[in-house]
């Protein structure tokens, strides 16, 4: 059985699909906006599966399988499913292959990147440089992984730009998401760095079969994209609408890649106003 996490929450069930480094815990924030509405449950992807091998993934297309799978276990049909990043990826591509099973998608800023980026990937991976050239990894490989208490990794992280626009109850919930108690004492990374840098790795390189299936897409869709993301960029969103003009697509502004947990309030009150009844364009 595929593990998951139940947030709880009040209505139809919403499954949720996290992005690579962040367990479904660090979301915490956009949860609480969303349980007055909906049941929320995570499914966890690969990398936080126990005794989970990196190098046994190739590409992405098993972790559509996965999520495939935990709809069956769960016996979960016609499901509003949201995806952050690889978890958008996850959920669009699983919608592609069995669209009957999927009522609404909205995916965070997902890692969907033009054909010609794609095929410049293609081309350092077939030189054997991904691993040198990709710009998460050499960071990834050196992440730390043990923590004596977490004031300060939370001290540290906030002088990031990356988390420039987290708050600190958000940070504080991201910092608690990727940790847990180490039985030697302090905290220990969850997600472990392997997994990271193979995400990474395993990335992009076969998704030109997103673009040849967007234009029948057949769930209503919303994208939700960070006004300064270096992920789902403009060029994206545009050749997206030519493809399928019905897929909405919103910029959320003082945003990047990272917008569920930097602009949790403004996320859920856009997912929100799309899933209400009232907005769906035909009756279900």
């Amino acid at each position: 059985m595929i593990p998951f996490s139940d947030f709880g929450g009040d209505g139809p069930t919403l499954c949720f699909l996290h992005a690579n480094g962040y367990p479904p815990e660090c979301y915490q924030p956009l949860f609480q906006a969303l349980k007055p509405h909906y049941r929320v449950l995570s499914m966890h992807q690969r990398p936080l599966w126990p005794n989970s091998r990196p190098e046994d993934l190739h590409d992405w297309y098993p972790l559509s399988a996965d999520f495939l799978q935990f709809l069956d276990e769960r016996k979960l049909e016609s499901v509003t499913v949201i995806g952050h990043s690889m978890g958008g990826i996850a959920a669009l591509r699983a919608a592609l292959w069995q669209p009957k099973r999927f009522q609404n998608l909205v995916l965070l800023d997902p890692v969907l990147f033009p054909p010609g980026w794609m095929a410049l990937w293609n081309l350092v991976r077939a030189l054997g440089l991904g691993y040198k050239l990709h710009p998460l990894i050499p960071a990834a490989q050196k992440r730390r992984r043990v923590f004596d208490d977490l004031e300060r990794p939370f001290a540290a992280y906030r002088r990031r730009p990356t988390f420039r626009y987290l708050s600190d109850d958000a940070l504080r919930a991201y910092i608690s998401g990727i940790t847990r108690l180490d039985t030697r004492g302090g905290y220990a990374l969850f997600y472990r760095p392997e997994w990271e840098t193979r995400i990474y790795y395993t990335s992009v390189w076969r998704d030109f079969d997103l673009w040849r299936g967007l234009p029948r897409l057949e769930p209503r869709t919303l994208i939700l994209r960070g006004a300064e993301t270096d992920t789902f960029l403009a060029l994206t969103a545009f050749c997206v609408q030519r493809l399928h003009p019905r897929i909405q697509i919103q910029t959320l502004p003082r945003t990047t890649h990272l917008l569920p947990l930097e602009a949790p309030e403004s996320v859920s009150h856009h997912i929100l106003r799309f899933l209400a009844p009232t907005n769906h364009e035909t009756p279900r």
